[in-house]
Protein backbone atom coordinates (compact mmCIF):
# COMPACT_ATOMS: atom_id res chain seq x y z
CA UNK A 1 0.00 0.00 0.00
CA UNK A 2 2.76 2.27 1.29
CA UNK A 3 4.60 1.62 -2.47
CA UNK A 4 2.23 1.86 -4.29
CA UNK A 5 0.89 4.92 -3.06
CA UNK A 6 5.45 6.00 -2.99
CA UNK A 7 4.98 5.10 -6.59
CA UNK A 8 1.58 7.28 -7.26
CA UNK A 9 3.13 10.37 -5.82
CA UNK A 10 6.39 9.85 -7.97
CA UNK A 11 4.25 9.60 -11.12
CA UNK A 12 2.24 13.11 -10.30
CA UNK A 13 5.58 14.33 -9.68
CA UNK A 14 7.33 13.67 -12.85
CA UNK A 15 3.97 14.43 -14.67
CA UNK A 16 3.06 17.74 -13.20
CA UNK A 17 7.00 19.27 -13.74
CA UNK A 18 6.53 18.30 -17.28
CA UNK A 19 3.05 19.59 -17.57
CA UNK A 20 2.56 22.11 -14.62
CA UNK A 21 -0.62 22.93 -16.17
CA UNK A 22 -1.68 19.77 -13.83
CA UNK A 23 -0.54 20.82 -10.80
CA UNK A 24 -2.84 23.78 -10.99
CA UNK A 25 -5.50 21.50 -11.98
CA UNK A 26 -5.32 18.95 -9.59
CA UNK A 27 -6.18 20.24 -6.14
CA UNK A 28 -9.52 21.90 -7.09
CA UNK A 29 -10.78 18.62 -8.35
CA UNK A 30 -11.62 17.16 -4.91
CA UNK A 31 -13.44 20.68 -4.04
CA UNK A 32 -15.45 20.78 -6.93
CA UNK A 33 -16.47 16.77 -5.69
CA UNK A 34 -16.99 17.91 -2.66
CA UNK A 35 -18.88 20.63 -3.33
CA UNK A 36 -21.51 18.24 -5.64
CA UNK A 37 -21.48 15.65 -2.95
CA UNK A 38 -23.00 18.24 -0.47
CA UNK A 39 -25.18 19.40 -2.82
CA UNK A 40 -26.81 16.39 -4.13
CA UNK A 41 -27.09 14.68 -0.38
CA UNK A 42 -29.58 17.51 0.17
CA UNK A 43 -27.43 19.49 3.06
CA UNK A 44 -28.37 22.52 1.61
CA UNK A 45 -31.61 23.77 -0.63
CA UNK A 46 -30.03 24.11 -4.20
CA UNK A 47 -31.63 28.04 -3.77
CA UNK A 48 -28.94 28.28 -1.12
CA UNK A 49 -26.15 26.23 -2.16
CA UNK A 50 -25.99 26.02 -6.03
CA UNK A 51 -24.38 22.59 -7.29
CA UNK A 52 -21.31 23.03 -9.57
CA UNK A 53 -23.39 22.49 -12.70
CA UNK A 54 -25.97 24.71 -12.00
CA UNK A 55 -22.94 27.27 -11.73
CA UNK A 56 -21.57 26.36 -14.84
CA UNK A 57 -25.32 26.70 -16.73
CA UNK A 58 -25.39 30.24 -15.08
CA UNK A 59 -21.99 31.40 -16.29
CA UNK A 60 -23.17 30.73 -19.62
CA UNK A 61 -26.16 32.45 -19.83
CA UNK A 62 -24.25 35.38 -18.58
CA UNK A 63 -22.02 34.96 -21.09
CA UNK A 64 -24.81 34.61 -23.54
CA UNK A 65 -26.40 38.00 -22.55
CA UNK A 66 -23.45 39.62 -22.44
CA UNK A 67 -23.45 40.94 -18.95
CA UNK A 68 -20.45 39.07 -17.52
CA UNK A 69 -18.23 40.40 -20.17
CA UNK A 70 -19.07 43.63 -20.05
CA UNK A 71 -19.03 43.54 -15.95
CA UNK A 72 -15.75 41.85 -16.17
CA UNK A 73 -14.26 44.52 -18.71
CA UNK A 74 -15.07 47.15 -16.66
CA UNK A 75 -13.38 45.89 -13.54
CA UNK A 76 -10.05 45.15 -15.34
CA UNK A 77 -10.05 48.70 -16.76
CA UNK A 78 -10.47 50.21 -13.59
CA UNK A 79 -8.09 47.67 -12.00
CA UNK A 80 -5.29 48.94 -14.84
CA UNK A 81 -5.92 52.17 -14.76
CA UNK A 82 -5.66 52.32 -10.54
CA UNK A 83 -3.16 50.13 -10.96
CA UNK A 84 -1.07 52.43 -13.19
CA UNK A 85 -1.04 55.71 -11.60
CA UNK A 86 -0.07 53.69 -8.39
CA UNK A 87 2.97 52.58 -9.82
CA UNK A 88 3.80 55.99 -11.94
CA UNK A 89 3.50 57.12 -7.92
CA UNK A 90 4.69 54.52 -5.96
CA UNK A 91 7.94 53.40 -7.86
CA UNK A 92 9.70 56.92 -7.93
CA UNK A 93 8.60 57.51 -4.10
CA UNK A 94 10.07 53.76 -3.05
CA UNK A 95 13.31 55.24 -5.19
CA UNK A 96 13.66 58.64 -3.18
CA UNK A 97 13.18 56.73 0.09
CA UNK A 98 15.48 54.11 -0.24
CA UNK A 99 17.97 56.24 -1.88
CA UNK A 100 17.69 59.19 0.74
CA UNK A 101 18.25 58.46 4.76
CA UNK A 102 16.66 61.63 4.92
CA UNK A 103 13.51 61.42 3.00
CA UNK A 104 13.28 57.48 4.94
CA UNK A 105 13.33 58.89 8.50
CA UNK A 106 10.73 61.39 7.05
CA UNK A 107 8.56 59.54 4.94
CA UNK A 108 8.83 56.07 6.43
CA UNK A 109 6.36 56.65 9.85
CA UNK A 110 3.72 58.49 7.35
CA UNK A 111 4.04 55.20 4.89
CA UNK A 112 3.62 52.69 8.36
CA UNK A 113 0.81 54.59 9.24
CA UNK A 114 -1.40 55.06 6.47
CA UNK A 115 -0.30 51.48 5.67
CA UNK A 116 -2.27 50.67 8.85
CA UNK A 117 -5.45 52.50 7.56
CA UNK A 118 -6.83 49.58 5.47
CA UNK A 119 -8.50 51.00 1.81
CA UNK A 120 -11.96 50.13 3.01
CA UNK A 121 -11.75 52.43 6.31
CA UNK A 122 -11.56 55.75 3.45
CA UNK A 123 -14.70 55.04 1.56
CA UNK A 124 -16.94 56.64 3.66
CA UNK A 125 -14.92 60.04 3.62
CA UNK A 126 -14.59 59.48 0.06
CA UNK A 127 -17.95 59.40 -0.77
CA UNK A 128 -18.61 62.46 1.40
CA UNK A 129 -16.04 64.03 -1.07
CA UNK A 130 -16.17 62.08 -4.53
CA UNK A 131 -20.03 60.57 -4.11
CA UNK A 132 -20.82 57.18 -5.86
CA UNK A 133 -18.19 58.32 -8.68
CA UNK A 134 -15.43 56.58 -10.83
CA UNK A 135 -13.30 58.80 -8.97
CA UNK A 136 -14.08 56.89 -5.23
CA UNK A 137 -13.30 53.75 -6.84
CA UNK A 138 -9.95 54.80 -8.56
CA UNK A 139 -8.73 56.70 -5.41
CA UNK A 140 -9.05 53.39 -3.48
CA UNK A 141 -7.60 50.83 -5.68
CA UNK A 142 -4.22 53.48 -6.14
CA UNK A 143 -3.98 53.76 -2.22
CA UNK A 144 -4.38 50.24 -2.35
CA UNK A 145 -1.34 49.27 -4.93
CA UNK A 146 1.00 52.46 -3.50
CA UNK A 147 2.44 51.10 -0.56
CA UNK A 148 3.28 47.57 -1.19
CA UNK A 149 5.16 49.12 -4.43
CA UNK A 150 6.78 52.22 -2.24
CA UNK A 151 7.80 49.83 0.44
CA UNK A 152 9.25 47.00 -2.13
CA UNK A 153 10.97 49.40 -3.94
CA UNK A 154 12.23 51.39 -1.12
CA UNK A 155 13.72 47.85 0.51
CA UNK A 156 14.68 46.94 -3.17
CA UNK A 157 17.03 50.21 -3.39
CA UNK A 158 18.97 49.81 0.08
CA UNK A 159 18.98 45.80 -0.83
CA UNK A 160 21.77 46.99 -3.69
CA UNK A 161 25.33 46.53 -2.60
CA UNK A 162 26.72 50.07 -1.98
CA UNK A 163 30.13 48.79 -3.56
CA UNK A 164 28.72 48.23 -7.15
CA UNK A 165 27.06 51.91 -7.18
CA UNK A 166 30.68 53.46 -6.07
CA UNK A 167 32.48 51.24 -8.81
CA UNK A 168 29.87 52.42 -10.89
CA UNK A 169 30.67 56.11 -10.12
CA UNK A 170 34.91 55.28 -9.89
CA UNK A 171 34.12 54.35 -13.79
CA UNK A 172 32.75 58.09 -14.78
CA UNK A 173 29.06 57.19 -14.67
CA UNK A 174 26.41 60.25 -13.01
CA UNK A 175 24.32 60.01 -10.51
CA UNK A 176 21.38 59.54 -12.80
CA UNK A 177 23.45 57.34 -14.39
CA UNK A 178 24.15 54.85 -11.64
CA UNK A 179 20.33 54.84 -10.09
CA UNK A 180 19.51 53.59 -13.94
CA UNK A 181 22.16 51.54 -14.28
CA UNK A 182 22.71 49.74 -11.26
CA UNK A 183 19.78 50.56 -9.02
CA UNK A 184 17.01 50.20 -11.05
CA UNK A 185 18.10 47.03 -11.99
CA UNK A 186 18.84 45.77 -8.61
CA UNK A 187 15.83 46.68 -6.68
CA UNK A 188 13.44 45.17 -9.77
CA UNK A 189 13.12 41.73 -8.55
CA UNK A 190 11.28 43.52 -4.86
CA UNK A 191 9.31 45.82 -7.30
CA UNK A 192 7.91 43.29 -9.14
CA UNK A 193 7.28 41.35 -5.48
CA UNK A 194 5.81 44.90 -4.58
CA UNK A 195 3.45 44.75 -7.99
CA UNK A 196 2.58 41.54 -7.86
CA UNK A 197 1.21 42.38 -4.11
CA UNK A 198 -0.36 45.40 -4.77
CA UNK A 199 -2.23 44.31 -7.44
CA UNK A 200 -3.76 41.44 -5.43
CA UNK A 201 -4.69 43.51 -2.84
CA UNK A 202 -5.81 46.05 -5.48
CA UNK A 203 -8.11 43.53 -7.14
CA UNK A 204 -9.67 42.79 -3.93
CA UNK A 205 -10.66 46.47 -2.96
CA UNK A 206 -11.79 47.11 -6.13
CA UNK A 207 -14.76 44.15 -5.71
CA UNK A 208 -15.53 45.46 -2.35
CA UNK A 209 -15.60 48.91 -3.72
CA UNK A 210 -17.69 47.55 -6.65
CA UNK A 211 -20.28 45.95 -4.07
CA UNK A 212 -20.68 49.19 -1.88
CA UNK A 213 -20.18 52.31 -4.91
CA UNK A 214 -20.23 50.71 -8.34
CA UNK A 215 -23.10 50.27 -10.91
CA UNK A 216 -20.88 47.98 -13.13
CA UNK A 217 -18.16 45.38 -12.77
CA UNK A 218 -18.07 41.84 -10.93
CA UNK A 219 -18.12 43.47 -7.59
CA UNK A 220 -21.52 44.98 -8.31
CA UNK A 221 -22.89 42.01 -10.15
CA UNK A 222 -22.36 39.91 -6.75
CA UNK A 223 -24.37 42.89 -4.81
CA UNK A 224 -26.97 42.88 -7.66
CA UNK A 225 -27.46 38.84 -7.57
CA UNK A 226 -28.03 39.34 -3.78
CA UNK A 227 -30.69 41.64 -3.91
CA UNK A 228 -32.39 39.33 -6.29
CA UNK A 229 -31.67 36.45 -4.29
CA UNK A 230 -29.51 34.84 -6.85
CA UNK A 231 -26.84 32.81 -5.22
CA UNK A 232 -25.80 31.03 -8.05
CA UNK A 233 -25.00 34.57 -9.66
CA UNK A 234 -22.85 35.37 -6.67
CA UNK A 235 -21.07 32.34 -7.11
CA UNK A 236 -20.31 33.14 -10.56
CA UNK A 237 -18.98 35.61 -10.04
CA UNK A 238 -16.69 34.43 -6.45
CA UNK A 239 -15.27 31.54 -9.07
CA UNK A 240 -14.51 33.98 -11.92
CA UNK A 241 -12.84 36.40 -9.39
CA UNK A 242 -10.67 33.22 -8.05
CA UNK A 243 -10.06 31.76 -11.09
CA UNK A 244 -9.23 35.09 -12.86
CA UNK A 245 -6.93 35.94 -10.62
CA UNK A 246 -5.15 32.72 -10.68
CA UNK A 247 -4.27 32.74 -13.97
CA UNK A 248 -3.20 36.01 -13.96
CA UNK A 249 -1.01 35.65 -10.51
CA UNK A 250 0.28 31.83 -11.91
CA UNK A 251 0.33 32.55 -15.23
CA UNK A 252 1.82 36.08 -16.01
CA UNK A 253 2.43 37.90 -12.49
CA UNK A 254 4.64 35.05 -11.13
CA UNK A 255 6.90 34.23 -14.10
CA UNK A 256 7.93 37.09 -14.41
CA UNK A 257 8.70 38.01 -11.42
CA UNK A 258 10.63 34.71 -11.40
CA UNK A 259 12.23 36.03 -14.79
CA UNK A 260 13.34 39.34 -13.05
CA UNK A 261 15.09 37.67 -10.68
CA UNK A 262 17.06 35.74 -12.08
CA UNK A 263 17.86 38.30 -14.83
CA UNK A 264 18.61 41.11 -12.40
CA UNK A 265 18.34 39.51 -8.58
CA UNK A 266 21.70 40.91 -6.72
CA UNK A 267 23.67 38.93 -3.94
CA UNK A 268 23.07 40.97 -0.62
CA UNK A 269 25.65 41.97 1.25
CA UNK A 270 26.13 43.75 4.40
CA UNK A 271 26.97 47.34 3.81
Amino acid sequence: MIRAAQSAWGWYVRTTSRFPAIASVVPFIPVVLLWAAVVEAGTFPRAFLPGPVDVVRAFGSLIHKGILPEYLQDSIVRLLWGAGVGMALGIPLGLLVGLSERARKLAWPLLLFFQAIGDIAWLPILLVWFGFSLTTMTVVIVYTVLFPVVLNTALGVRSVPEVLSRAALSLGASRAGVIWHVVLPGALPNIMTGLRNGLGFGWRALIATEIVVGTSGIGFMMFDARRAGSVVEILVGMVVLGLLWWVVDGWVLAPIEKATGERWGLVNVQR
